[in-house]
């Protein structure tokens, strides 16, 4: 069997991990928006397939007989041509997706909004020093509402746009302990934290200082494939539960 795993998460290197030691063939596909990224184990390959027609083209070139889509759970054009290319092709298709965090404590006093225009609007109602933990590519959809906040902005890479002048720019990258982010959101006294629903623990600390000091917390809810936010896919919740799968267990 030859795999195609759609990565960039940690879930996907797990798996990565564990294809190798079993000695199954897979090609991790990034999608090279992060300019240092953590590789996975195996064969990698970096870049875009072009859309739906490029992924199917490639697939019959490799002939590949399955797909693990291991993305973001916010990668969601990924995810989509990752559903039509399979479904063209009569390709078997796992999504891999670790659990949200709506069911964690404390998320029924968090904010719940549909999409970061209105993380954006609500975050510029609720306070005046914002953290945005939303990463790089939703930043200019929050220049407006919060231009004259003095945001803290934390991505891997730098923006690609042009930030006010009152925001800072902290670039880092996870996993995050609880007493570092305690620090963080003391030292710039943010008074409102924008997140979306990743879900995993390599963030989930923010979360926890942000309920210890009683900051309120927008988060950007996850939407699924479908217009009613299902999913047409199997999803497993972990790279064990993917192995299982390619192996017909």
């Amino acid at each position: 069997m030859k795999v195609l795993l759609l990565g960039g998460t940690s879930e996907a290197r797990e798996l990565a991990a564990l294809l190798v030691d079993t000695e199954i063939d897979a090609v991790s596909s990034l999608a090279g928006r992060v300019e240092r990224p953590r590789l996975p184990a195996g064969e990698v390959r970096i870049g875009g397939f072009g859309g739906v027609d490029g992924l199917r083209s490639w697939l019959c070139e490799e002939a590949v007989e399955a797909v693990v889509d291991a993305t973001h759970p916010f990668a969601g054009g990924m995810t989509a041509n990752a559903v039509a290319a399979c479904a063209a092709e009569g390709l078997p298709l796992l999504r891999l997706a670790r659990p949200g965090w709506a069911g964690e404590p404390g998320s029924d006093a968090w904010h719940w909004v549909d999409d970061h225009d209105e993380a954006a609007e609500l975050a510029a109602r609720l306070g005046g020093r914002p953290l945005l933990t939303v990463g790089r590519q939703p930043l200019d959809r929050f220049v407006g509402p919060l231009a004259g906040h003095r945001a803290v902005a934390r991505v891997v890479d730098p923006p690609t746009i042009e930030v006010p002048d009152p925001w800072t720019v902290l670039l880092d990258r996870g996993p995050y302990t609880l007493a570092g982010e305690l620090e963080l959101l003391g030292e710039h006294a943010v008074d409102v934290l924008v997140t979306k629903d990743s879900g995993g623990t390599y963030t989930w600390p923010k979360m926890q200082a942000a309920g210890q000091l009683g900051v309120p917390v927008v988060v950007v809810r996850r939407r699924g494939a479908r217009p009613d936010g299902s999913d047409p896919v199997e999803s497993v919740p972990d790279a064990a539960g993917a192995l299982r799968w390619l192996r017909g267990e």
